[in-house]
């Protein structure tokens, strides 16, 4: 039996993220990621033939790295590192092991990669892009909903009932009904009126909801992950912020301006009330199964909606820089920004500063005689 099969060191693992969910108030998500990373390194080294924890040495560990930096990216490796460096630290600490091997293990270099950014005019045209469809007519509102259908068809399509369709057992258990429908259509008319109604007030509400999370991912600058964590009772319209559950469960609270005030109104006025069930709790967004929305919905409505808007094909987490270096670019403090956005570091905040830079340096190209 290997290291990675050890009861002993899956205790010692599973002690470590207890540890760090109790002491560090690290998030459900990153100790799902350190315990795959830990674990991954622990299998690796058992296959090379490592049996106890205080075996493992400084070679083992760099040769765990060389391996895993064949196939992942440096950001994801400097996150194994951090992980698999902090677990022998523990260990280390609470005498699971006797000397710690990876105390000079080095976190790779992270290329200082500036983020993607919309300009102010692309911002502009999306969000007016967005509002156009959330208030659209009926009838325009059908056309443009029909990509929003393929995307959650399976969640949000209203089984529409036809008579003449019904099996003959049904026709046998419900003879009256059944024949009315035959001899009357325009009842038979009128049952297929309210399911069409009935469906484009679930596309609607779908609209709805869609516009008001693109503006509040613009507005306020918040992760995907605080976006669907948020609830009904974190908006406040008469302050126009957002009480913002972040990393490590800290809270922040983070203004909105009219725009998403108006958006999120119509939402939860409008658009809520048909998405809801009994499965909807108090999550402010909901998905058309009524639960709290996934994340990866988020992400796919960002996506759809940039190529609708004719502007670059974004994630969510580019309206995140926009929305900062547009602070920045329109006189705000750079503390001010780091606390909206929930860096814990304010050189993590200041590389919206460079694009602020970046982008001066292509008006001034374009517009002084002489650059």
């Amino acid at each position: 039996m290997g290291i990675g099969d050890s009861g002993l060191a899956s205790g010692a693992v599973n002690r470590y993220l207890t540890y760090m969910r109790a002491n560090r108030g690290v998030s459900a998500n990153t100790l799902k990621a350190y315990a795959s990373d830990i674990a991954a390194c622990l299998h690796l080294l058992s296959l090379r033939g490592t049996q106890r924890l205080d075996e493992v040495t400084i070679e083992d560990l760099r040769s765990w790295l060389a391996a895993e930096s064949r196939s992942h990216a440096r950001s994801s490796m400097a996150r194994k590192t951090v992980a698999v460096r902090g677990f022998f630290a523990w260990a280390h600490e609470h005498d699971v092991i006797a000397t710690d091997p990876a105390a000079a293990l080095m976190t790779p270099k992270i290329p200082d990669v500036l983020p993607t950014v919309l300009n102010e005019s692309q911002a502009q045209r999306l969000m007016e892009t967005v509002e156009e469809d959330a208030t659209a007519e009926n009838g325009d509102r059908r056309d443009r909903s029909k990509a929003k259908s393929a995307r959650e068809a399976q969640n949000t399509q209203e089984p529409v009932s036809d008579g003449l369709q019904q099996s003959q057992s049904d026709q046998t258990q419900q003879p009256d009904s059944y024949a009315e429908r035959r001899r009357t259509p325009a009842a038979h008319d009128s049952h297929h009126t309210k399911q069409r109604d009935k469906a484009d007030a679930r596309q609607h509400a779908l609209t709805l909801r869609d516009a008001a999370i693109m503006e509040t991912l613009y507005a306020t600058g918040i992760r995907v992950a605080e976006l669907v964590g948020l609830d009904i009772g974190d908006v406040s319209f008469p302050n126009r912020t957002l009480k913002v559950t972040g990393k490590g469960n800290k809270q922040r609270v983070v203004p909105f301006g009219g725009p998403a005030s108006s958006a999120l109104q119509s939402w939860i006025a409008q658009g809520r009330p048909a998405l809801q069930g009994e499965n909807s709790g108090q999550a402010l967004f909901l998905g058309a199964r009524s639960a709290r929305l996934d994340q990866r919905i988020v992400r796919g409505i960002v996506h759809e909606r940039s190529r609708e808007a004719g502007v670059p094909d974004i994630a969510p987490h580019a309206l995140r820089h926009s929305a900062a270096t547009h602070m920045l670019d329109g006189g705000a403090d750079l503390r001010e920004v780091q606390e909206m956005l929930g860096h814990s570091s304010l050189s993590t905040t200041q590389r919206y500063t460079h694009v602020s830079i970046e982008q001066l340096k292509a008006r001034y190209g374009q517009a002084f005689p002489r650059a």
